[in-house]
């Protein structure tokens, strides 16, 4: 069992950055990454990036948050990060942090998820 603790969010002007935070405890053994998704109202949960699990080395990004967003690690924490710059009103969601066994960008890869956090981005 895996639990996931995401924190950070909040309500940021537009332009504006913010950096979210997800701890891990539990049995991750054999994971492939760690990853952020994110659901807007009425719309589906969307792949938002992902570090593996190994030496944080490798990072996926979904196409409209590449170059503002950026994703790291830090293993003696247990901890994963998110960091989000030049945010739009079209960034405004709630944020998950997940598990993944599998592909990065692929939902059904990640078996654990925490509660998330709402970002909320003003114009």
């Amino acid at each position: 069992q895996v639990q996931l603790v995401e924190s950070g969010g909040g309500e940021v002007q537009a332009g504006g950055s913010v950096r979210l935070s997800c701890v891990a405890s539990g049995d991750t053994y054999g994971s492939l990454y760690m990853g952020w998704f994110r659901q807007a109202p009425g719309k589906e949960r969307e792949f938002v990036a992902a570090i593996d699990s190994l030496g944080g080395r490798v990072s996926r990004y979904n196409e409209p948050v590449k170059g503002r967003f950026a994703i790291s690690r830090d293993n003696a924490k247990n901890t994963v990060y998110l960091q989000m710059n030049s945010l739009k009103p079209e960034d405004t969601a709630v944020y998950y942090c997940g598990v993944a066994w599998g592909a990065a960008e692929k939902e059904g890869s990640y078996r654990y998820w925490g509660q998330g956090t709402q970002v909320t981005v003003s114009s």
